[in-house]
């Protein structure tokens, strides 16, 4: 049965993991916001749509995340592809492709 290291790591998390983890977390953040905003207008989307991207996905990977010391953030590698989908099928069509994808 899978069980998010969250879950297992918070009956253990002290003070002192805490502010490691909030420093780490802000040096993140400052590196993965304006890379975020970058690949929204790289992929033909408005520079908010990849902040709350971001955000969203930033949580998700926290929360189901397999590792303590897993960093999840945005990659470049999908740029062409999101670009792509967003040209042809528009915004509609890149939230069904991330939809069907996440399913499959």
């Amino acid at each position: 049965m899978f069980v998010p290291k969250l879950y297992i790591t918070l009956k253990t998390y002290t003070r002192a993991q805490f502010y490691k983890d909030l420093i780490a977390g802000i040096v993140v953040g400052i590196v993965a916001l304006p890379l975020c905003i970058a690949f929204a207008i790289a992929s033909g989307v408005s520079p908010e749509k990849g902040l709350i991207t971001g955000v969203i996905g930033g949580f998700v990977v926290s929360f189901l995340g397999g590792s303590r010391v897993q960093i999840g953030g945005p990659t470049g590698a999908f740029i062409v592809i999101v670009y792509g989908i967003v040209q042809q099928y528009g915004m509609d069509g890149l939230i069904y492709s991330t939809f069907i994808a996440g399913i499959f």
